[in-house]
Parts: C-alpha cells; sequence; structure tokens
C-alpha cells in the first residue's frame, strides 16, 4: 500500500516538473583567465619562434661547465635488479601429513600447522607427563610463552559415542 502511494507522489504532474526543468536558465561557467588560452600563443609567430631559438651565450655557457666526480666507483651487482629483497625466513619440515600433496611441507619456524596443533594439544591431553610445554617447545621450534598460552587457551573436543539403544534394552512400563 505504501508503495502504491509513493509512486503516485512520484509520478504526479511528472511531464510539467521535466519542462520546467528543461526550460531554467542554465548557469554561465566563471570566466578564464587570459594566459590560461594556449590557443592564443599559435597565432603568434614571434613568440613560436623564441621558444625554438638557441641562445648563443647561454650554449657556450653551458659548454665551458665541467663536472668532476671525485667518490669512489660504487659496484652493482648484476642480475638482481627485478627482485625486491625479502626476508629470508629459517622453514622447517612438519612432522605429520596424511593428505599428501595437499599437507603443508614446510612451516617458518616459530609456527605451526593446523594438524601439528590439533596433534599437540591432543598430545598434551593424553599424555600431560610426557608432553610438557618445555617438550613441546623443542620439539616444534616454539618460544616457551606461545606453547604455555596455547596449551592454556585451546582444549580440543572430546568426541563421545554413546550407545544406541536397542528395541530389547527399552522395558515398556
Amino acid at each position: 500500500m505504501g508503495g502504491r502511494l509513493a509512486r503516485v507522489f512520484r509520478t504526479f504532474n511528472v511531464e510539467s516538473r521535466a519542462r520546467r526543468e528543461i526550460s531554467k536558465e542554465k548557469p554561465t561557467p566563471a570566466p578564464r583567465h587570459p594566459t590560461s588560452r594556449l590557443d592564443e600563443l599559435a597565432d603568434h609567430p614571434e613568440i613560436q619562434e623564441e621558444i625554438h631559438r638557441k641562445d648563443d651565450r647561454l650554449l657556450a655557457l653551458l659548454k665551458d661547465v665541467y663536472v668532476e666526480s671525485r667518490d669512489s666507483p660504487v659496484r652493482v651487482k648484476d642480475g638482481g635488479g627485478e627482485h625486491l629483497p625479502c626476508k629470508q625466513e629459517e622453514k622447517r619440515l612438519t612432522k605429520l601429513g596424511h593428505m599428501g600433496d595437499l599437507d603443508v611441507q614446510k612451516v617458518p619456524k616459530g609456527k605451526i600447522s593446523i594438524v601439528e596443533a590439533l596433534t599437540v594439544l591432543n598430545n598434551h591431553k593424553l599424555h600431560p607427563q610426557i608432553w610438557t610445554a618445555e617438550k613441546i617447545a623443542v620439539e616444534y621450534s616454539l618460544e616457551l610463552k606461545e606453547v604455555n598460552s596455547l596449551l592454556e587457551f585451546f582444549i580440543p573436543f572430546a568426541v563421545q559415542e554413546f550407545p544406541k539403544e536397542t528395541k530389547k534394552a527399552i522395558k515398556p512400563t
């Protein structure tokens, strides 16, 4: 209902409003500065001649200029111009992976893959005396503070399966 009413007001007297808007006098543009007109320079051949003429006095002064460099020549390496320098990171091979080519093969030191993180969390949950934070930090090249945070704030899910009740187990009451 509201859309129909809005359309009625929007289309009311459209043609006369459009004619009124079209017949309005257009605003005149601001006057241009006389030096901004480049076509006037093309009309005067004296100005064009002055632009293209060589000044012998200035040319002689330019020929007298001699630059002498005393710095030792800088050696430039060949072939390295198109590549920007990048930070070299040490990488380590991952410990796990069951997906073959889809697995992450190399991980920067100080980081672990998702599969490794889940394995670390699960190992620590099952055997906390063996998989301590110090051992995990050494094994995966991590900082001890980050490993402690990982073990404190991330807990893997525990999957529990409940046996399905059979018809024999259900006793009518």
